[in-house]
């Protein structure tokens, strides 16, 4: 495994062409035509943008790009999305020229119930005429293929993902217990929410989300791989694309745009399978003291498990 604060760095140009915005308003049952060249691009929609081709020689067994050239030669087969922060500075203009700069921050292990645990964090920045408009951290989590139970579609103890938990003002906090990251409210003092949607994510949903983010991993449309490979019980909804449908809900309901959005994933989420998307009043300390300008977001799946929760502010 690499080094304890091993650097590497990559950037990345793009056209912030239209299409993918569009077809990604499509994805979520909204007018395609309600964004065109000149608006600006929903926080954390660079996702979509910034792919570059990958040659079929460089492709993993997972289908991701083999490992060692940006992100590290992690010897752990598993590859999760566990969470991160999003935090927009200014607009970035659809149809404008943009950059994606981009650099390995962090190769932490732990050890959790399932096993060793290796999160790298990620940060990257999007740039637009050499402004500073995003700034991101991305946790992902590589792990062991410890055989996992297959009899139902959304245990938690098949679900948990060694998460790693956002901090506030960016960063995060990996756990080495796996039911510290996935277990109870997270303090919240309110559970009712203040609003509530539901989204459907189909095989079709899956499929486009995967051909918009260039995202050749098998666990999210190969279903003999996803069950017998890494022993899940169904094709997996991606944990980006679950960010960005709580975002945009979240925004959808909030009177101002949001300016930061911090997430972790919990627990898988199913294809086929209805998410209950959700949004709750500011949290506060047992002392009345918490950070009211934070609201909670949350993705559940059909049991009622905590899939996703995001802080917006």
């Amino acid at each position: 495994m690499p080094a304890e604060g091993e650097r590497r760095t990559r950037v990345r140009t793009d056209i912030l062409a239209p299409g993918p915005a569009q077809a990604m308003l499509g994805l979520v049952d909204r007018d395609p035509r309600a964004i065109s060249e000149g608006d600006p691009l929903p926080l954390g929609w660079h996702w979509l943008y910034f792919r570059q081709p990958v040659r079929a020689s460089r492709l993993a067994r997972d289908g991701h790009e083999v490992r060692g050239d940006f992100m590290p030669d992690i010897d752990l087969p598993r590859r999760m999305w566990a969470g991160g922060t999003l935090r927009a500075l200014r607009p970035v203009a659809l149809g404008e020229p943009a950059e994606l700069r981009s650099e390995i921050l962090s190769i932490t292990e732990k050890r959790g119930r399932s096993g060793r645990l290796v999160f790298v964090t990620v940060g990257h920045t999007v740039l637009q005429r050499d402004r500073r408009c995003v700034e991101e951290e991305q946790v992902i989590v590589y792990r062991e293929s410890a055989p996992r139970p297959s009899t139902a579609t959304d245990r938690p103890q098949a679900a948990r993902q060694g998460a790693a938990e956002p901090r506030q003002g960016g960063g995060t906090a990996a756990t080495t217990d796996e039911d510290d990251v996935a277990g109870g409210n997270g303090g919240r003092t309110d559970p009712t929410p203040e609003w509530t949607e539901t989204f459907l994510p189909t095989t079709v949903t899956l499929f486009q989300f995967s051909a918009l983010t260039y995202n050749g991993h098998r666990i999210h449309y190969d279903h003999p791989y996803v069950t017998k490979q890494e022993g899940y019980p169904g094709l997996l909804v991606h944990g980006p694309l679950t960010a960005l449908v709580l975002l945009d809900a979240t925004q959808r309901h909030s009177p101002r745009p949001v300016r930061q959005f911090r997430y972790r994933a919990l627990a898988p989420l199913f294809v086929d399978q209805p998410i209950a998307l959700a949004g709750h009043g500011p949290p506060a300390d047992a002392d009345g003291s918490g950070p009211q300008q934070e609201r909670i977001v949350e993705a559940l799946a059909p049991s009622g498990t905590i899939a996703m929760r995001g802080w917006v502010t």
